[in-house]
């Protein structure tokens, strides 16, 4: 029943008042610091980046993750290893 989601292709990413941010598909929390969450989700890799950023709660049966702190930018990387030019500024 854990795995359920990874072969679910729906996801979902809200933005509530650039302060919480909930995702769904989430498979793995890579890294994360009160600047940066780095995750590994059914759609591939996504990087949220902000100011004084926390998660909240990470559901791992479900894949559902709330982070809060001030939100900047949430960054869909890819699975492709390496990157690119977008992705080797972000890490």
């Amino acid at each position: 029943m854990a795995e359920k989601y990874e072969n679910n292709t729906l996801q979902n990413i809200i933005i509530e008042n650039r302060s919480k941010i909930h995702v769904s598909g989430v498979k793995e929390v890579l890294s994360f610091d009160e600047e940066t969450v780095l995750l590994s989700s059914a759609l591939g890799k996504i990087t949220i980046k902000g100011d004084n950023m926390r998660i909240s709660s990470f559901n791992t049966e479900t894949g559902d993750l709330t982070a809060e702190g001030k939100i900047h930018a949430a960054v869909y990387m890819g699975d492709k290893s390496g990157g690119g030019f977008i992705s080797r500024i972000l890490k």
